[in-house]
């Protein structure tokens, strides 16, 4: 594993216990960086670290559940990461959660709390805690994972639209303060936005092995388009929304 495209990289990965989370911290360990995850799930976490350690053949991989709604335990977690590690090069943001209505009219301004906490304010605080340590690294990454709905909303969909349009301006604004933390020469450090539409994972195929999932983004394809943001030059990527589905 030492000597993978991503060997000496120290990447955190927030919302690391889903199945998109499982896929990233193989992936990541797998091109030889050293993965920390985050979670608010201790036992989905643990599994998700041992599959990710196992299936990459004994590369460090750690997790502890981080309360990322708290912007004190976010940026300890910063903290504790590049202490231990030394460094930190990436985070890849997976923190998730979908609430929908059948139509705008029927929108519940509870949905809109809801995602405004777990699509918005982690995204703040990961962003925050992590900023100075990414800029202290060569490659530093922050990748955002978005919804092409943030482009192009649908009426029962507003809360989740509004939320992820939220996240990415916030993104966008972290890429331009890397713009100008790089000076002349260029930013050192990204931020980047991969755009789906939506994701699919083997348990919904297995569950609905009738459905197409047209447009959907396997998560291991995502996990891919993960590690290949650090093969980009910085300048290249920040800033930029990466489509993995169709362009609206």
């Amino acid at each position: 594993m030492g000597n993978g495209a991503l060997s000496g990289a120290v990447i955190a990965v927030a919302g690391a216990g889903g199945p998109a989370g499982r896929a990233a911290l193989l992936r990541l360990a797998e091109a030889g960086a050293t993965v920390v995850g985050a979670d608010n799930d201790p036992e989905r976490l643990a599994e998700a670290v041992d599959a990710a350690r196992y299936g990459a053949g004994g590369a460090t991989v750690t997790g502890e559940p981080v309360d990322l709604l708290d912007l004190d335990s976010t940026r300890d977690w910063a903290l504790r990461v590049e202490k231990e590690f030394g460094r930190v090069d990436g985070v890849v943001h997976l923190v998730g959660g979908w609430r929908g209505s059948e139509t705008f009219i029927k929108t519940s301004l509870d949905d809109w709390d809801f995602l405004e906490l777990l699509l918005i304010k982690t995204v703040q605080h990961t962003s925050l805690a992590f900023f100075e340590g990414l800029q202290r690294s060569d490659r530093g990454r922050y990748v955002l994972i978005s919804a092409s709905g943030a482009t192009k909303p649908t009426a029962g969909n507003a809360a989740y639209a509004a939320a992820k349009a939220a996240a990415e301006a916030w993104t966008l604004a972290l890429a331009d303060a890397f713009r100008k933390a790089g000076g002349a020469d260029g930013p050192t450090s990204a931020a980047a936005i991969l755009v789906v539409k939506a994701l699919v994972h083997e348990a919904m195929r297995a569950d609905r092995p009738n459905a197409k999932f047209a447009g959907f983004t396997d998560v291991k394809d995502l996990a891919e388009a993960i590690a290949g943001v650090w093969e980009k030059p910085a300048t290249e990527v920040n800033g930029q929304r990466l489509w993995l589905t169709e362009q609206p």
